[in-house]
């Protein structure tokens, strides 16, 4: 999920980010008011870093963690964690997947 320095990004790079459908990026916006991504004249959807902060806080609950799309809405309601605090493990466990899959190619290779 490496990002480069841009201001927007485009539903298809977000998709591609977190390897999803665009149809579920789509998905999420309507159900989670914290994904508000802003729209050119076209109509297409321009996502900023914090949208795609909040996409991964959210991807993090229901993909990672195997929340329903309403416990991770309450969750994020009623949490004292930050969607920040969220972010950050989210980004350690994507560090370790990698890793991970770095170790058992080294492995492999022995």
């Amino acid at each position: 999920m490496e990002e480069t320095e841009k201001l927007y990004y485009s539903i298809g790079e977000v998709a591609e980010m977190f390897k999803v459908n665009t149809s579920l990026i789509r998905f999420w916006e309507k159900e989670f008011d914290i994904i508000k991504p802003q729209k050119n004249k076209k109509g297409n959807r321009l996502f900023t870093k914090k949208d795609i902060a909040n996409f991964r806080v959210i991807y993090h609950l229901v993909k990672d963690k195997g929340y329903t799309l309403q416990g991770a809405k309450e969750h994020l309601k009623g949490s004292k964690v930050t969607p920040e605090d969220i972010n950050k493990n989210a980004e350690a466990i994507e560090s370790l997947k990698k890793l991970k899959e770095t170790l058992l190619a080294i492995k492999k290779e022995l």
